[in-house]
C-alpha cells in the first residue's frame, strides 16, 4: 500500500513545536478531506486500530489525547471543518474507552454542531449519530435521544455493509429492536436483529448471540412466507456454528443437516458441513466411538462433499474423502461400499504420486481381504511387491508380505502364506522394528491356530505378546496386543488349559477397558460369555459378563443388541432360581420388551411377553400369567403371523404342562388355541404332538375318558404322518389309557402293536430294555387282570429272552421269579435269542398264545 493512502503520523510534543502550524499541517490535510476514503476506516472501527496504524511515537494515550486536542485547536483556527469533526470524533472515542461518557458527549456534540457539509462521509455520520445516541440513552437524556433517534435509525439500518464504531451501539440497537417489536415492524425488527448478531460475532460474544440468531431465522422465514420481495437469509450455517460452540450437538446436527450450500463465494461449503456433522456426532456419542470411528449419519454429507470436490477438481481432497468413506463403510460392515471407494482412492492417487498410489493400493488390497476375495487382493499385493524390488523400502515390503500371506492363506496356500509371514518377520528383524516383529509372529500364530497346530500357535503368540509387553503402552500397540491375547486364549482352550485361557481373555478385556475401546470390549465380552457358558461353565461369572454386555450395548446405543443381551441375561437369572434372581430376570425381560416394541420387532415382542408370563408363573403370581400369555399370542395374531401364534400357544401350554400348579390350564392353550391353528396351517406333526401332550396331561389329571379321546386322535394322526417312532409313542400311550380304563384286551392289542413296530433285529440295548419292560407289563396284565396264566407265562418268557439279550442278570432273576409263581409255566429250556422280536409280529397277525 502507498504511504500516501495510509499515512502514519509521529506524535511530536516538543514545546517549541506545539505552536507551529506546519507541524500539524499533515494531519489536518489528511483529516480535512471532504469525502470518505478507505484509510479513514481505521479511525472509525470498533477495535481502535488507529492507535497502532495511524499514530506512533507516543508512550501512553494521554500523550495522544494532548496531540489530538492541539490538532483540534489548529483545525478550529484554520477552519478545517472536516478535520475538526474527525478530531472531535477521535477524542470522543478515546473518552468512551476510558468510560468518560460526559466528556465524550461534549466532543460528539461539538462535532455535530460544526458538521454542515452534507453526506460525503456517511460512515462518519453514522458513527457520530449512533455513538452520541448511545450516550444519550446511557445517561437517560430522553429529550435529546428522541430528537436524534430518527436520523440515527436511518443511518443505522439503511447503510449496507456499515462497520461498527463502538460497543455502546448495542444499547441503541436493543432499544430500536424493542420499539420495532412493539409497533409490529417486522422488516425493521429483522434488520436490527441482523445487526445485533453481526456486532456480537464481531465482539466474539458467541454466548449471547444465539437467541438473536434464532429470532432472526424465525423472522426471515415469516417474511418469506408472507410474500415480501426480500431475498431469503439462510441462517442455518451460522446457527450450526453457534450450537457447536455452545456444545449442543443434537441441535447443531439438526441445523447442519438443514443447511443447503449455496455455491456463493465465501459461503460455507459441503466440506465444511460434513466436518461439522462429523465433529458433533462424535460429541454426541462421546466415548461410545473409538478414536477413528466414523458415524453412519455422516455418509450422505461426505458423499455430497465428494461431489462438490469432483466439480472443483480438487484431487487430494477427493482422495481423502474416498478414503474416509471407504473406512466408514468398512467400520459398518458394508464391504462392497468399502471396496468401491478404496478403488476410487487408488485411481485418484495415481494422479498424485507413487507414495499416495502405494498407500491407496495397499488399503484396497486389505479391503479385498476383508471382503473374502483373496484372489484380487493377491494380484494387487504381488504388483506392489514387484514395484518395491530394487528399493530400500524394507518396512513397506514387510507390510506387503504380511497382507500377501493373508491372501495366500485365503486361497489355501498355507506353505506360501507361512513363507511370506517369515519374510515379513525377517524384514522386521533387519530394521529392528519390534512392533512389526510382534505383528508377524502374531500372524504366524494365527495361521498355526487355523491349521490346528495349537502348540506351535501358543509359542508364536507368546513371543508376540512378550514383544508387545516390552514396547511402550500406547493405545494402538495395546489394542493390537488385545487381538494377540484373544488368539492366545483360543490356543490355550484348544489345549484344555482353561485357567490360562481365562487369564488371556480377561487380560484382553483389561486393556480394552483401559483405552475405553467399546467395540473391542464388546467382542471380548461376547467371547467371555461363550467361555463361561459353554467352555468352562460358571453361572455367576456368565451373569457378570452379560451385565457388562448390556452396558456396552447401551453405550453404543445399539437398541437391538441391548434387547438381545437383556434376553440372554434374563435366562441366566432364571437359571439361578432364587426369588431375587427371578425378579431380576423379569426386570430384564420387561426392559427388552420395551426395546423390541420400540423397534417393532414383532417376533421378539411376542417372545418377551411369553417369557414374562413364564417368570410370573415361576414367581407364583398366577393372576398375571395368562394376561402376559394372551398379550404374546395377540401380538402374533395382530400381524397375522399364524405360525408364531401356534408356537406361542404351545409354549404357553407347556408352561402349565411342565409345571406343578394349574396344569389343567394347559388344555385351553393346546386344545382351544394351538390345535385349530395347526389344522389351519396343515401342520400335522405339530397337531400330533399336541394330542400326545393332551393325552399325557389327562392321564396325569386322571381324566381317562378325555385321555382316550386325545390318545385315539393321536394314534390316527400318527398313521397319517408316517413316522414310525411317533406312531409307536401314540399307540403306547393309547395302550396306557386303555389300561387305566380297565379295557385290558384293547390295552394288550395296542401294546402288541407297539412291539410289532420295532425292527426285526435289536439295534441297541435300549430296544432290548423296551421289549423287556413291555413284555413284563403284558405278563402282569394277562396274569392279574385277564387271569390267563398261559399267555402271562408266554409274555414273561419273551421278557426273559429280551433280558437275556440285554445281559442284565438281576432283571433275569426277577422275571424267573415271576415265572416261578405261575404253576402252569413251562419248565423246559429258556427262550432262544431273537424270539423276543418274532413273537409280537405273530400275535399281531392273528396268532394265539398256545
Amino acid at each position: 500500500m502507498d504511504d500516501f493512502d495510509y499515512p502514519k503520523f509521529f506524535i511530536d510534543l516538543n514545546a517549541g513545536h506545539m505552536d507551529d502550524a506546519d507541524v500539524f499541517d499533515p494531519i489536518l490535510t489528511f483529516l480535512n478531506q471532504d469525502s470518505y476514503v478507505s484509510s479513514f476506516q481505521s479511525l472509525y472501527d470498533l477495535s481502535f486500530s488507529f492507535l497502532h496504524s495511524t499514530f506512533y511515537g507516543f508512550s501512553d494515550e494521554d500523550e495522544l489525547v494532548l496531540y489530538l486536542e492541539t490538532s483540534r485547536n489548529w483545525a478550529k483556527r484554520t477552519r478545517s471543518v472536516w478535520a475538526h469533526v474527525r478530531l472531535c470524533f477521535l477524542l470522543g472515542k478515546l473518552c468512551i474507552k476510558k468510560v468518560k461518557f460526559s466528556q465524550a458527549r461534549v466532543y460528539f456534540e461539538e462535532a455535530m454542531s460544526v458538521l454542515d457539509r452534507g453526506f460525503q462521509d456517511l460512515p462518519l455520520l453514522a458513527a457520530l449519530h449512533v455513538t452520541l445516541a448511545s450516550i444519550y440513552l446511557k445517561q437517560n437524556m430522553k429529550h435529546k435521544f428522541s430528537s436524534l433517534l430518527g436520523k440515527t435509525v436511518a443511518l443505522l439500518v439503511c447503510l449496507p455493509g456499515r462497520s461498527f464504531s463502538s460497543e455502546n451501539e448495542l444499547e441503541v440497537m436493543m432499544y430500536v429492536l424493542r420499539e420495532a417489536i412493539a409497533v409490529g415492524n417486522a422488516p425493521l425488527e429483522a434488520r436490527v436483529c441482523f445487526l445485533i448478531v453481526k456486532l456480537f460475532l464481531q465482539l466474539g460474544r458467541t454466548d449471547e448471540v444465539l437467541p438473536f440468531m434464532e429470532h432472526l431465522q424465525c423472522l426471515t422465514t415469516t417474511l418469506i412466507g408472507s410474500g415480501t420481495s426480500s431475498g431469503p437469509l439462510d441462517a442455518t450455517a451460522v446457527l450450526s456454528y453457534l450450537y457447536d460452540k455452545k456444545y449442543l450437538p443434537n441441535i447443531a446436527l439438526a441445523s447442519a443437516r438443514l443447511f443447503a450450500p449455496s455455491g456463493t463465494k465465501g459461503a460455507p461449503t459441503p466440506i465444511w458441513r460434513a466436518g461439522l456433522i462429523l465433529q458433533n456426532t462424535s460429541k454426541l456419542l462421546g466415548s461410545q466411538l473409538e478414536r477413528s470411528s466414523i458415524p453412519a449419519l455422516a455418509c450422505f454429507y461426505l458423499k455430497q462433499a465428494l461431489h462438490f470436490c469432483c466439480e472443483s477438481r480438487a484431487v487430494p481432497t477427493q482422495r481423502t474423502l474416498c478414503a474416509i468413506l471407504s473406512r466408514m463403510y468398512l467400520q459398518h460392515g458394508v464391504l462392497d461400499g468399502a471396496v468401491c471407494y478404496a478403488a476410487r482412492a487408488v485411481a485418484l492417487s495415481r494422479l498424485m504420486g507413487e507414495e499416495e498410489a502405494f498407500e491407496s493400493s495397499l488399503s484396497l488390497g486389505w479391503m479385498y481381504l476383508l471382503q473374502g476375495q483373496p484372489g484380487p487382493a493377491a494380484d494387487i499385493l504381488w504388483q506392489l511387491l514387484r514395484s518395491l524390488s530394487g528399493t530400500d523400502s524394507v518396512t513397506q515390503g514387510g507390510a506387503v508380505h504380511n497382507l500377501l500371506a493373508i491372501a495366500l492363506k485365503g486361497e489355501g496356500q498355507v506353505q506360501a502364506a507361512a513363507e511370506n509371514f517369515l519374510q515379513a518377520l525377517h524384514k522386521a528383524k533387519d530394521t529392528g522394528n519390534k512392533r512389526n516383529q510382534a505383528i508377524a509372529l502374531a500372524n504366524l500364530g494365527q495361521l498355526s491356530l487355523w491349521c490346528g497346530a495349537s502348540q506351535l500357535a501358543k509359542l508364536y503368540l507368546l513371543q508376540s505378546a512378550q514383544l508387545y509387553a516390552a514396547l511402550q503402552g500406547s493405545q494402538d500397540l495395546e489394542m493390537e496386543l488385545v487381538q494377540v491375547l484373544l488368539w492366545l486364549a483360543q490356543a490355550m482352550v484348544d489345549r484344555q488349559r482353561m485357567e490360562d485361557g481365562k487369564l488371556c481373555y480377561e487380560l484382553a478385556l483389561v486393556f480394552a477397558l483401559k483405552w475405553h475401546n467399546v467395540r473391542s470390549q464388546l467382542h471380548i465380552t461376547e467371547s467371555l460369555c461363550h467361555f463361561y457358558s459353554k467352555v468352562s461353565p460358571d453361572l455367576q461369572a456368565c451373569i457378570t459378563y452379560h451385565e457388562h454386555w448390556v452396558s456396552l450395548a447401551q453405550q453404543l446405543q445399539d437398541r437391538e443388541l441391548e434387547g438381545s443381551a437383556r434376553q440372554a441375561l434374563s435366562q441366566l437369572y432364571q437359571a439361578l432360581g432364587t426369588s431375587e434372581a427371578l425378579r431380576q430376570s423379569l426386570d430384564c425381560t420387561k426392559q427388552s420388551l420395551r426395546i423390541f416394541i420400540d423397534l417393532e420387532e414383532t417376533v421378539k415382542v411376542a417372545e418377551a411377553w411369553l417369557q414374562a408370563g413364564r417368570l410370573y408363573y415361576l414367581m407364583q403370581e398366577d393372576e398375571l400369567v395368562e394376561m402376559y400369555f394372551q398379550a404374546a399370542i395377540q401380538t402374533a395374531l395382530k400381524w397375522e403371523n399364524f405360525s408364531l401364534a401356534l408356537d406361542l400357544y404351545e409354549k404357553a401350554g407347556d408352561t402349565f404342562f411342565n409345571g406343578n400348579r394349574n396344569r389343567d390350564r394347559a388344555v385351553e392353550f393346546y386344545r382351544g388355541g394351538a390345535v385349530p391353528l395347526a389344522r389351519k396351517l396343515k401342520a400335522t406333526k405339530t397337531e400330533l404332538r399336541l394330542f400326545n401332550k393332551l393325552a399325557e396331561l389327562q392321564i396325569r389329571l386322571q381324566g381317562y375318558e378325555k385321555a382316550l379321546e386325545f390318545a385315539t386322535l393321536a394314534a390316527r394322526l400318527s398313521l397319517r404322518v408316517g413316522d414310525q417312532l411317533q406312531e409307536l409313542v401314540a399307540f403306547h400311550r393309547l395302550a396306557t389309557v386303555y389300561y387305566y380304563l380297565h379295557m385290558y384286551e384293547m390295552a394288550e392289542d395296542c401294546y402288541l402293536k407297539t412291539l410289532a413296530m420295532r425292527p426285526p433285529l435289536l439295534q441297541c440295548s435300549g430296544e432290548a430294555l423296551y421289549y423287556c419292560k413291555v413284555y413284563c407289563h403284558l405278563g402282569n396284565l394277562t396274569l392279574h387282570k385277564l387271569k390267563d396264566e398261559q399267555d402271562a407265562a408266554a409274555y414273561f418268557l419273551l421278557a426273559l429272552a429280551a433280558a437275556t439279550e440285554l445281559g442284565d442278570a438281576d432283571l433275569q432273576a426277577l422275571i424267573r421269579a415271576k415265572l416261578g409263581a405261575i404253576p402252569s409255566a413251562p419248565r423246559g429250556p429258556e427262550a432262544t435269542a431273537g424270539s423276543a422280536t418274532y413273537r409280537p409280529r405273530w400275535l399281531s397277525e392273528g396268532g394265539h398264545v398256545v
